[in-house]
């Protein structure tokens, strides 16, 4: 079933059109700075209601934009967690924004201090095509949560989901208080360049720098979530079936177009050809076959598919040994395919996938896995498969990630208490739950006193007795 979105205007905005609308919610802060809880709490209930009553229609807009994407992948992989993360908010929001008290020595006595959340102001969400919903409304949450006004700038890729979500947060937020910009690059470009009181950017390392440089012209604080190359280690003795299985979910999920898919495979040199046949094994366990199968989803548009086919190419030209899952693809279902044999030249170790190509590396020990990580730019994720707990110490330890799971994948990023952010090339800052309303809240110092002021002790002139005393008590 496709989304007849006939009814829904084209409501994409030209880059002029944004300072206005930034004007109008800016002024809309100003009246209303601090939002009690009750309101945000409504603001986030609304919002759940609104998801789950519409979530047949989310479901079909965006598997129209893929061409077809798998029902139960947007249930699970997008609107699962959206309102599992609403759920988090609603049940902490209290605690958070209440102020935290901190100590006051003696010299400063009487006072106390304590530190209250503030919101920001309005926040800007940039957000990528390959999960337009989680990834609009997890910010989104966190945005609101700490009383914020929100711009959200949907991908030009997904233009049936940017229109239906547009016209769904339309029904509930005015556009003062959370509004969808559509439109083309330009219009990102513009978006990006907005004096926001915060911005977050999720999609390549590329346009990262870009929407980093435009964002300084206005020292707006930026969040980045860039992706990467991220690894997967395949231990001397775990089961490979085990490994196999996890590693070929967490590639095959959406096609592999997720910014913490594995990317690449660490293997022993002498489990190469096992690990070779036990993902095979896996990946069509999940699909025995692809040609109209409802659960295999679609490379997102032609420009993407004539990328990662040109990076398969450039492999196989370069020496790499394709090993392909199916025999072909079907429209932009592209078959799942393994890469021996790989090496730094080729651009498939160069550049994040983005798709259902996974190299696989052998090594021969675990030193020597871990520094072929550390060579390269820090990854979003890293996963790591074995059940010795002394080595999973050691990979914690001795590598650098923007998140971690052991014996697993993906999963760390739908667990509500815990911080989402890469390190380095993968990005900066993070968000999710806790850490996602202090991101969007400012964390003001707060220090309280009232009708007697110690601190007249040492006020000028400092040659007194009694500044003297001050001196040798407190300055040792």
């Amino acid at each position: 079933m496709s989304v007849d979105s006939s009814h829904l205007h084209d409501a994409s905005l030209q880059p002029d059109d944004l300072q206005s609308l930034l004007d109008k919610q800016r002024q809309a802060y100003a009246a209303h700075p601090f939002p009690p809880l009750a309101q945000r709490q409504q603001w986030l209930k609304s919002l759940r209601q609104l998801l789950s009553h519409e979530r047949e229609v989310l479901i079909d807009a965006i598997s129209q934009d893929f061409s077809h994407r798998s029902p139960d992948e947007t249930l699970f992989a997008e609107l699962m967690p959206c309102l599992h993360s609403i759920d988090y908010t609603l049940r902490h929001l209290k605690r958070w924004m209440k102020p935290s008290s901190r100590r006051v020595g003696m010299m400063f006595a009487p006072a106390s201090a304590k530190v209250m959340y503030q919101p920001l102001g309005v926040v800007g969400i940039i957000v990528p095509w390959n999960y337009p919903l989680y990834l609009a409304i997890g910010p989104l949450v966190g945005a609101l949560a700490a009383g914020n006004r929100v711009m959200l700038k949907l991908s030009e890729f997904t233009p049936a989901t940017g229109r239906l979500l547009k016209d769904l947060l339309g029904r509930i937020f005015p556009d003062d208080m959370v509004t969808v910009v559509l439109g083309e690059a330009a219009v990102a470009v513009a978006f990006s360049g907005l004096a926001f009181d915060h911005l977050l950017f999720t999609g390549s390392t590329h346009v990262g720098k870009q929407v980093m440089r435009a964002a300084s012209e206005n020292l707006t604080p930026v969040t980045l979530e860039l992706g990467g190359k991220s690894p997967a280690i395949v231990s001397a003795d775990v089961p490979l079936k085990d490994a196999a299985q996890r590693i070929a979910w967490g590639k095959t999920l959406n096609a592999g177009q997720t910014c913490i898919a594995p990317d690449y495979v660490l293997v022993p040199q002498n489990r190469l050809e096992g690990f070779v046949d036990a993902y095979r094994q896996a990946v069509l366990s999940f699909y025995p076959t692809l040609a109209d199968n409802p659960d295999y989803t679609a490379i997102i548009n032609d420009r993407q598919l004539a990328r990662l086919e040109r990076l398969q190419t450039d492999a196989t030209l370069k020496g790499a040994r394709l090993i392909p899952l199916y025999e072909q693809g079907q429209g932009r279902r592209m078959p799942h395919a393994l890469l021996l044999d790989v090496n730094d030249d080729m651009q498939v170790m160069q550049d994040e996938i983005f798709g259902p190509l996974l190299p696989v590396v052998p090594y021969s020990t675990l030193d020597q896995a871990m520094a072929y990580i550390n060579r390269r730019a820090r990854p979003l994720a890293l996963y790591y498969f074995g059940y010795n707990k002394a080595e999973q110490q050691t990979v914690l330890h001795n590598t650098h990630s923007g998140g971690v799971s052991i014996n697993e994948t993906l999963l760390h990023v739908a667990i509500d208490d815990l911080p989402f952010g890469g390190v380095g090339h993968s990005g900066m800052g993070h968000y999710h739950g806790h850490e996602g309303f202090l991101t969007f809240s400012k964390a003001k110092g707060v220090l309280v006193k009232q009708r007697l002021n110690s601190a007249l002790l040492i006020y000028p002139p400092y040659g007194r007795k009694l500044v003297g005393i001050i001196q040798k008590l407190f300055i040792r």
